[in-house]
């Protein structure tokens, strides 16, 4: 039977849901949890339904977002401390402000003394616990405003390291000056620090070109579903939820 179909599908929206989404280029996370809620309102006729995510991704990053609704909104701090597993590219010999490709590169550097060798020993120097600033592109607040609010308005403020833990920085595929990779991390890690920490430590500069969430803990992009998939009025089948977390 279709989900939407069920008769007691309100209730069990309230009691909780966890839905398994695969964030498009170009959506905010909040721009999805809203897409999600309307759509699920209205299929149900509900009126009010608590809906939040597991994990902000940036607009310029696609894949895994977990959206819970209910009382299953309660656990969304576990599941933001799960282990997080991102594919993406990173373009050495140029860097940017954001540190990927929302500003223009702001400086060029040499790459002709990169080796396979050096990138993947440089990439393996990442692992284990790190410290890392925040980039000032970014949602965090300080002093009640976000830090892009700072950046766009020209303005200076200092950053403080935060300690991440990465388990793996793998280069998978080089083809220069642009190199792919797989980074399982922790809660807090930002991969576009750890792209410009890792052009630094090359002496060749470099920003995030593109990334990819594939897993959060056990959940996995396999498993998901793309967001046209979920809200097709034509397609409500292809809504796939999870009631429990292992």
């Amino acid at each position: 039977m279709d989900f939407f179909e069920q008769k007691f599908q309100s209730e069990v929206l309230q009691e909780g849901m966890l839905f398994l989404i695969d964030k498009p280029l170009g959506w905010t996370s909040f721009q999805a949890v809203n897409k999600i809620r309307w759509h699920l309102k209205n299929q149900t006729g509900l009126k009010k339904l608590k809906v939040g995510h597991a994990g902000t991704l940036d607009p310029l990053a696609s894949g895994l977002l977990l959206i819970c609704t209910g009382k299953k909104t309660k656990t969304i701090h576990e599941l933001q401390q799960k282990k997080k597993t991102y594919t993406g590219t990173i373009f050495l010999g140029a860097t940017t402000p954001s540190f990927d490709l929302e500003t223009k590169i702001d400086a060029k550097f040499p790459i002709q003394h990169l080796s396979d060798d050096l990138l993947h020993k440089t990439a393996k120097s990442f692992t284990g616990e790190i410290q890392q600033y925040p980039p000032l592109f970014s949602a965090l607040k300080k002093e009640g405003k976000r830090l892009y609010e700072y950046a766009r308005a020209g303005e200076k403020t200092t950053l403080e390291k935060r300690t991440v833990r990465v388990s793996r920085f793998d280069i998978t595929d080089i083809k220069l000056p642009e190199v792919s990779f797989l980074v399982e991390c922790s809660k807090g890690t930002y991969i576009r620090s750890l792209a410009n920490d890792f052009g630094k430590k090359l002496k060749s500069g470099a920003h995030l070109t593109s990334l990819k969430r594939i897993k959060n803990g056990n959940f996995s992009l396999v498993d998901a579903y793309t967001m046209e998939s979920v809200v097709h009025e034509n397609n409500k089948k292809n809504i796939k939820s999870v009631k429990s977390i292992k």
